[in-house]
């Protein structure tokens, strides 16, 4: 088994081709995308890995004539460009795996070896155009990486997609990367907020009524699902949709058909679903509050969006892009000073993007100076806790946390000890994996429990330890 690398790097490069001759590979190595034509003309390889920046160009770009030449050559593409542009733009092209810079070499050369196995198969088609820029999801952490993955790996499907994460995480921002994104960009893209319908109108509102199926039903009404044909039914906050609603939601999802509410003919579905929640289903399973068939039909695909405090290293570019859209929109044109943005990154941020966002604009807005310095940032920040230091790097009494997260969040009966351990657990089991580079053993004995208990919670609250990973 031969495999072709094309890797400018070469410290990189020389990794790379230990870890693949250890695992029997032969390996040819060239730096530019001259020599690689010059070899692929020549020779026939098992297996093609490439760097996207490269001396004499793009390495994404250039594979259109490489699959003209060799349409089953598997292709596993490297990029230190950690967008979910240059993932999009990997998927376009049919590679096999992309993956980002810094990256896990074992994992590199467990995909190389499955991609030489599946050769041959079809398992992969190139889009028919490639896509733009203006992505609107911004991160380079590993986190971030794992999410952008997981975008590229079903744009060119229909398979039903649930999103997970905290209020203000940017779930509804994937659903719609999903779509604009995807093959059904060209229909409409529908979000409806289950929780903020209520519960006698819900049915009505997703799947349409006939003249006079209740009082006030003066006219047909087209639902959801009919409004979204041909393209994305974004269905936000599914973990609050009403029991009956449930049901009838499942049933529409089994039969590919809806009927409205007082109709008797059956209308057939053409219709993406992308789900999110905030809530963890497991409890509310548990406690008869969503039904168990129906959660397993939505998780089809599962995309865990990660809290902000789990990707500080994001802060600084997210804040710098909020500053840019807050100037497009008509906001004064601003900075971020080194130490401002440094500040920013080590606040908690427990709303997440979306309070970053708008802690970001309101500096925009009332900021005295063009770049925004350490001290603005202390004073707004100050003035809206209405205490100094509130928002330090003083200790955060737990104590207090918990009780002020009891106090605002909104438990069903039978689900309180689960959902406030899984609020405990999760951060928890970040940090320690963070710690030890996401080797369990060793985050099970930092945290004194058998490793056997820490991989069945990290399941259970849908945390991918490999994100954490040391990257080589």
């Amino acid at each position: 088994m031969s495999v072709l690398l094309v890797e400018d790097d070469p410290s990189i490069a020389l990794v790379i081709t230990a870890a693949l001759e250890d695992d029997g590979f032969t390996v040819t190595h060239c730096e530019t995308l001259a020599q690689r034509d010059v070899l692929l003309r020549a020779r026939e390889f098992s297996a093609l890995v490439t760097d996207v920046m490269l001396p004499d160009g793009d390495g994404i770009e250039s594979l259109a004539a490489v699959r003209l030449d060799q349409p089953d050559l598997p292709v596993v593409i490297l990029s230190a460009q950690n967008t979910l542009d240059t993932a999009v733009r990997a998927s376009d092209t049919g590679a096999f795996e992309y993956f980002p810079k810094p990256f896990d070499i074992d994992e590199l050369v467990r995909t190389v070896r499955q991609a030489v196995g599946m050769r041959g198969m079809g398992n992969i088609t190139p889009a028919d155009e490639q896509l733009g820029g203006g992505m609107p999801l911004v991160g380079r952490s590993q986190a971030m990486q794992a999410v952008f993955r997981m975008i590229s790996r079903v744009l060119r499907n229909d398979l039903t997609v649930l999103i997970l994460g905290e209020s203000g995480t940017g779930k509804e921002l994937v659903a719609e990367a999903i779509h604009e994104l995807g093959n059904r960009r060209s229909g409409p893209f529908v979000a409806v907020n289950t929780a903020a319908i209520p519960g006698e109108l819900i049915e009505s509102e997703l799947f349409g009524h006939e003249k006079g199926a209740f009082t006030g039903a003066v006219a047909r009404h087209i639902g959801k699902f009919e409004q979204a044909a041909g393209g994305t039914l974004f269905l936000d906050e599914i973990g609050d949709m009403p029991m009956q609603a449930q049901t009838r939601l499942l049933r529409a999802l089994q039969s590919g058909t809806i009927l409205r509410v007082g109709g008797r003919e059956e209308v057939s579905l053409d219709v993406r679903i992308v789900a999110a929640t905030n809530k963890d289903l497991k409890p509310r399973i548990a406690a008869g509050l969503f039904r168990e068939d129906l959660y397993y039909r939505l998780n089809v695909v599962p995309i865990r969006m990660p809290p902000l405090r789990e990707r500080p290293e994001d802060i600084e570019a997210l804040a710098r892009h909020f500053l840019n859209l807050a100037a497009g929109e008509g906001l004064p044109r601003r900075t971020l000073g080194t130490d401002a943005a440094d500040l920013l990154s080590r606040q908690t941020w427990p709303g997440n993007v979306r309070e970053l966002k708008n802690f970001v604009y309101r500096l925009a807005l009332l900021a005295r100076d063009t770049q925004i310095d350490n001290a603005t940032v202390v004073d707004m920040i100050e003035a809206e806790s209405g205490e100094s230091g509130s928002h330090s790097d003083q200790p955060i009494d737990l104590d207090n946390a918990v009780r002020h997260w009891l106090d605002a969040t909104v438990l069903a009966p039978g689900t309180i000890h689960a959902e406030a351990v899984a609020a405990l657990e999760r951060p928890l089991f970040a940090a320690v994996l963070r710690q030890t580079a996401g080797n369990q053993l060793r985050a099970a004995n930092l945290l004194g429990i058998n490793r056997n208990t820490l991989r069945k919670r990290l399941s259970d609250l849908e945390i991918d330890p490999d994100g954490f990973s040391m990257r080589s």
